[in-house]
């Protein structure tokens, strides 16, 4: 009787009963060596380099004593203003209440004229509630402006 497997397929079978075995025995390896230990995470590596409650209260409590992180900005929506009134008018009346990152006055695309709102962009947000009080209602080059925290669009 002649033998119909090729050489080929039987060094597949031969790979594939090895490779069969040494399943087998990683298997049973596992097995001896039981259940691994589960690493428990400590509150350190959860809580990371948040402040403990003290740091927070001390910074709380003495607040000339603020970290030199960077200001967060708060973006100011200005409505009701002129046609007459630029960014530069806008930067002038707000910088009396904090320092101004950017003022824009929007326009029309082909006209170039004043679409009646613009944006003030105040550098530190915590100026936003004395210049929204202040300048809420305010006379600006004849007009009374709307000063408000922009929003997204709807």
């Amino acid at each position: 009787m002649s033998n119909y497997y090729s050489s080929g397929k039987r060094s597949r079978e031969a790979n594939k009963a090895k490779k069969q075995q040494e399943k087998a025995q990683a298997r049973e390896a596992r097995r001896e060596r039981g259940p691994r230990e589960i690493p428990i995470a400590t509150a350190e590596d959860v809580t990371g380099n948040l402040p403990s409650i003290e740091d927070a209260m001390r910074a709380i409590e003495n607040p000339g004593q603020e970290r030199s992180a960077a200001t967060i900005p708060v973006r100011l929506f200005v409505g009701s203003l002129s046609s007459s009134t630029t960014a530069s008018d806008l930067r002038n009346a707000f910088s009396a209440y904090g320092p101004v990152a950017d003022a824009v006055v929007m326009t029309e695309r082909e006209t170039g004229a004043s679409r009646g709102f613009g944006f003030v962009t105040m550098s530190n947000r915590k100026d936003a509630p004395r210049v929204i009080e202040a300048l809420n209602g305010a006379d600006l080059k004849g007009s009374s402006i709307v000063v408000n925290v922009a929003t997204e669009r709807r």
